[in-house]
C-alpha cells in the first residue's frame, strides 16, 4: 500500500505534471497536537511549480491543489500548506 504522501505525489503529477514538486512530511512537527492521529502522515507542506498556475490567482491555485488532492485534504491528511507557483515566478 502506498504512503499519503506517496498518494499525493502521483495526484499532483497527474493533474499538473510539474516542473517542481517537493512534499514535505511535517506530522513530527506536530505530534501531539490537534490533527495528530498518530499515523506519522497527518500534515504536509506542498511545494509545486507549473505551468498550469500562470494563469490563476493564489486562491485558484490553491483551490486546484486541493481539488487535485481529492478525498485527503481533510479526510486523511488534517493539514496541507501550499506554496504554488508558475515558472515564471
Amino acid at each position: 500500500m502506498a504512503s499519503v504522501q506517496d498518494e499525493m505525489e502521483t495526484k499532483l503529477r497527474e493533474a499538473f505534471a510539474p516542473t517542481r514538486l517537493d512534499i514535505i512530511n511535517d506530522s513530527a512537527t506536530h505530534r501531539g497536537h490537534s490533527g495528530d492521529d498518530g499515523s506519522g502522515e497527518s500534515h504536509f507542506t506542498v511545494v509545486i511549480e507549473a505551468p498550469a498556475f500562470g494563469d490563476m490567482s493564489r486562491l485558484e491555485r490553491q483551490r486546484a491543489v486541493i481539488g487535485a488532492l481529492g478525498d485527503i485534504v481533510g479526510e486523511r491528511v488534517h493539514a496541507v500548506a501550499i506554496q504554488a507557483s508558475a515558472p515564471t515566478q
